[in-house]
């Protein structure tokens, strides 16, 4: 499958957002992580949906927000209407996962389903024929900066292997911890999707993109 750097701006400069966003794109990035949280679900506040209509009205990559809210359904419409592409909620957060995969399916979006690190990977399987991502959390969810844990690639190689058997093409997501040094542990296990927070928006942001670019062509040869 295809593979796909989804830089996460909760690691941006905001001052510079644009620019760095910017440099992120010309150094390869197609995706754009937008991380959403709330402060309930997860011990911490980022930003909300004027920053994502503002950066739709000039950037033309896909927009991959990220949910971790209570209760997401709520929300769908909103970061919908606010110009997201696709958006990614986690098990955990909804009462009926399934109300919430057919509203952002309603939206004309692409559906993503995520899963904490101690969450179950039997606890998405029932929904992976519903959506066309599912995003493994691969540290904690709340703050940038943590260690990948080992523990959760077993969850990844999991997940592919349930994909192919339902012959699904499904986009497989990983977000935490991941380096250029580390990322072929998550790609062995069967990840396509890198979200890169500091290892994309510190130091030479554009040289760090094309940098995880560079590996995932070499893969794909």
């Amino acid at each position: 499958m295809k593979k796909i750097l989804s830089p996460s701006i909760l690691a941006s400069d905001y001052w510079n957002l644009g620019r760095e966003i910017e440099e992120a794109r010309d150094g390869g990035a197609e995706w754009l992580h937008v991380d959403v949280m709330d402060g309930v679900f997860v011990p911490n506040l980022s930003i909300g949906v004027p920053v994502v209509e503002t950066l739709r009205k000039h950037l033309d990559l896909y927009f991959d927000v990220h949910l971790m809210i209570t209760d997401p359904i709520r929300y769908i419409k909103v970061f919908s209407d606010a110009g997201a592409d696709g958006i990614t909620f986690h098990v955990e957060a909804a009462p009926d996962p399934g109300a919430v995969i057919s509203e952002i399916r309603g939206c004309g979006k692409d559906v993503g389903i995520s899963l904490k690190p101690g969450t179950p990977v039997e606890d998405i399987l029932p929904y992976l024929g519903q959506v066309d991502m599912v995003l493994v959390m691969t540290v904690e969810p709340g703050f940038g900066g943590q260690k990948l844990r080992q523990d959760t690639l077993p969850k990844i190689t999991r997940i592919r292997e349930e994909a192919e058997k339902l012959g699904l093409d499904l986009n497989i997501q990983v977000d935490g911890g991941i380096y250029r040094e580390n990322v072929h542990e998550v790609l062995d296990a069967g990840a396509n999707v890198i979200v890169g927070g500091s290892s994309v928006f510190r130091g030479d942001i554009r040289g760090n993109a094309k940098a995880f670019m560079d590996i995932f062509r070499a893969r794909e040869k």
